[in-house]
């Protein structure tokens, strides 16, 4: 499927102007089922400049060794994965060496500068992009996507995807509480599956300067949430791990 590129009278209608287009979001929503914002992720992001101290870090805090995951051909990252139990994952995003290109496309934080491990983004799993789409520009909502994905696993295998993001302007450079839509090929072996076990996610909540805004959003894109008052957004997630419950923000 090609791109979808709602215009910019759009997004300034819809996304840069007052809760009214919430509002409406909100009502168009009404008769979808929502989904808990934690049983909607298919996996969180925890990004780091340095790949090998992020798995380091990871393990001591919860007594499980991530996996490497592979690299993000074209993109200048790759990753080491975790499994939150279910069909969830956590992954530990870093710059990749052996790429001269950094370009990443579905998030804005730049890995580069981060000292420390620090959830950056997330993704909602979904069996049916092509709907998502649909029903997001019957709503008339900023989208770019579905876009074709793919990650090289060390054992050269090649995992493949589609995603769907949402144009927004609660993107900030500390964290991004709405998430990409991704559909894994059904070829393709879920990471959940393979990953090391022994965690498991059991909340998800975000902060926000505008909580509100945050909430409605999510829930235009069938997504339920808590979202707290707080001057810089964060995402924040509690997993149960072999050493106790460990937050990640």
């Amino acid at each position: 499927m090609g791109e979808y590129v709602v215009s910019r009278r759009e997004v300034l209608r819809l996304w840069g102007t007052a809760g009214a287009s919430y509002l409406l979001a909100a009502k168009l929503s009404a008769a979808q089922d929502l989904v808990p914002a934690r049983t909607a992720v298919d996996h969180l992001a925890l990004g780091i400049a340095d790949l090998d101290e992020g798995i380091a870090w990871f393990e001591g805090m919860t007594g499980v060794k991530a996996v490497m995951g592979g690299s993000h051909p074209g993109w200048g990252t790759r990753n080491a994965l975790i499994s939150l139990g279910g069909r969830q994952y956590l992954e530990i995003i870093a710059p990749d060496p052996a790429q001269t290109v950094y370009k990443p496309v579905n998030f804005q934080t730049d890995l580069r500068t981060l000292a420390e491990p620090r959830l950056i983004f997330w993704a909602a799993g979904t069996s049916d992009i092509a709907a998502i789409a649909e029903n997001a520009l019957r709503m008339a909502l900023p989208i770019v996507g579905p876009i074709e994905g793919s990650r090289a696993r060390p054992d050269g295998t090649v995992l493949q995807w589609k995603t769907l993001r949402v144009r927004n302007k609660f993107a900030v450079q500390a964290a991004e509480p709405i998430p990409f839509f991704i559909e894994w090929a059904s070829g393709s072996v879920h990471p959940s599956q393979d990953s090391p076990e022994g965690c498991e996610l059991q909340s998800f909540e975000f902060e926000h300067p505008d909580p509100a805004g945050v909430m409605n959003a999510l829930k235009s894109l069938g997504i339920e949430a808590r979202a707290t008052q707080a001057r810089n957004a964060r995402l924040r997630a509690t997993l149960k791990t072999p050493q106790g419950m460990v937050e990640l923000n």
